[in-house]
Parts: structure tokens; C-alpha cells; sequence
């Protein structure tokens, strides 16, 4: 049976494995993907990285057709084995791991662009460990009713696609956040088509505090259920919060998760709004495993 050499990394909790296939022969299956990633008889993981040059992929020709400096695709799949479009964690740790391997590099003041399934990505250094340009988003617009267990009514959400799509909930309380039992899949009335990843958010007080926001989050995310951290759920409940708040809200956010904390930025380009997610990136073990 192929022995797969493995790197395991994080981004704020948010766990991955992750391995090179420069030339794209070695496609997991969703049950191998799956196996990897059970805590208890795999390796445990949020979800697997795949590194594959662009040219190597079907995907990659998008991607190098938007930059074709964007030579390495990440190839995400979540817990389950599913296909994920994006993971703002995951591609902190991607570069990462593309860097540490000497695969690529990325000078100080210098960009590393990653082909994902939701386009080329630009990933740049600063001082808490990297910055992913994570580009345009979108207002999904209605008001999604959102169950889960241990919250006593259905509380109404909104709709933010960031390459991914996602509903975020306001809670009033720690209390409430705390509580929530998000060992249960969340119920989303209507249920999107592909499913959301479901963000609970609680406003800190005061909201705004030297000109930066200010929440506390916690993320059940499709396909993997709750995880420590979700980078792009951050940027989620950031853009949803700033929403709620109105005119005058801050571009700035600090975001807490139960994995740490993020940050995320929003600013102009000539192409519309972007929204920037910063964090650490961490590479903890090696190993080989046969799949």
C-alpha cells in the first residue's frame, strides 16, 4: 500500500494535513480524506491540503489563466471528504508550508499568490504571521432562520458569501454563546442549496475600542462540524457585524474564536470591496501514513 508523507498545521486551532503532490497523481478519495481526518482512528484534522501545481490540475488552468504566477493550487477538502471553494486558515498554513518545504518563497513586502477554487489568492507576511487577501464578497440578502440546540427560539441570520457562503447569528449574550450545542448540525431554514458554514457572534462591550471592532465567535462549519477557528466565518461575522452596526462602523476588526484571535480588514480596489484576514500559521509534526 503508498505511503503518504504528511505535515500536520493550524491556524488558531483550526487543524489541517498537509501534503505535496506537485504533479497531481495523488487524488485522495472522500473516504480516504475522511480517514485521515477521524480523531480517533486517523491523523485528526479539519480538513486536508493538497499542494499540486496549477498546471497539474484541472482547476489550476482558472487560476493561472487570472496570474500565472500563481503556480501552486490548494486543494482543499473538508473533514468529510467533501470539495471546499475556499479556507482563510488554511491557506495561511498553506503558505506556510509551501515556504518551510522551499516550494515557494515569499520575500518581506513580497506576495505569494495560491490558486483555490475561488481564485487566485495573494498571501503576504506580517507581524502575526501572515495576511491573505481573500477578495470580493457578497451580501446573500434575506434572513435565514437558524436553530441550534440549546438555544431556546430560532434566531434570524444573515447571508455572506466570501468564496464560501455562510449564515452569521447574533446572540445577546456570552452566556448564549456558551451554551449552544454545536455538536448538532444547526438547522437553516431555508436550507441553502450546498449548505453554509453557521457563525454565532457575540458584539463585544464596547463594540468599538481604538477604532478597531470587536467580536467573539464560535463556527459550525459544513462538512467538518465545529472547529476551533474558520478564517473565512471570521470575515464572515465581521462583514455581517459591521453590517448591523451602520454607518460609522469601523473597516477594522478583531475577531476572538475559540482558537485565538484574527483580524480582518476591509478596503477599496479599483475591482470593489476586499476583505483581508490575518492570523498565525503554525507547522507542528511530520509523519508518514498509508493510505
Amino acid at each position: 500500500m503508498p505511503t503518504l508523507h504528511f505535515t500536520k498545521g493550524h491556524g488558531t486551532g483550526n487543524d489541517f494535513v498537509l501534503y505535496a503532490d506537485p504533479d497531481g497523481t495523488i487524488d485522495l478519495t472522500a473516504d480516504q480524506v475522511a480517514a485521515i481526518c477521524d480523531r480517533h482512528f486517523g491523523v485528526g484534522a479539519d480538513g486536508v491540503l493538497r499542494a499540486v501545481r496549477s498546471e497539474n490540475l484541472p482547476e489550476g488552468a482558472a487560476a493561472l489563466a487570472e496570474d500565472d504566477a500563481a503556480e501552486w493550487f490548494m486543494d482543499y477538502r473538508n473533514a468529510d471528504g467533501s470539495v471546499a471553494e475556499m479556507c482563510g486558515n488554511g491557506i495561511r498554513v498553506f503558505a506556510k508550508y509551501l515556504i518551510e518545504n522551499e516550494l515557494a518563497q515569499l520575500e518581506p513586502g513580497g506576495t505569494l499568490p495560491i490558486g483555490t477554487r475561488n481564485g487566485v489568492r495573494d498571501v503576504q507576511r506580517n507581524a502575526t504571521g501572515f495576511q491573505a487577501d481573500l477578495g470580493r464578497w457578497s451580501l446573500e440578502g434575506g434572513e435565514p432562520l437558524v436553530r441550534a440546540k440549546e438555544l431556546s427560539v430560532a434566531r434570524p441570520g444573515l447571508g455572506i458569501n466570501v468564496g464560501n457562503p455562510h449564515i452569521v447569528v447574533a446572540l445577546a449574550s456570552d452566556d448564549e454563546l456558551d451554551g449552544a450545542d454545536l455538536t448538532y448540525i444547526p438547522v437553516i431554514e431555508p436550507e441553502p442549496a450546498d449548505g453554509a458554514n453557521v457563525e454565532f457572534v457575540v458584539a463585544a462591550d464596547p463594540l468599538v475600542h481604538d477604532g478597531v471592532g470587536r467580536i467573539r465567535m464560535r463556527v459550525h462549519e459544513r462538512g467538518s462540524g465545529e472547529t476551533l477557528s474558520c478564517g473565512t466565518g471570521a470575515v464572515a461575522a465581521a462583514l455581517a457585524t459591521r453590517y448591523w452596526a451602520g454607518q460609522g462602523a469601523p473597516n477594522q476588526w478583531r475577531v476572538d474564536v475559540t482558537g485565538g484571535t484574527v483580524a480582518v480588514r476591509m478596503f477599496p480596489t479599483e475591482d470593489g470591496e476586499h476583505v483581508s484576514l490575518s492570523g498565525p500559521a503554525e507547522l507542528v509534526f511530520e509523519g508518514d501514513l498509508t493510505v
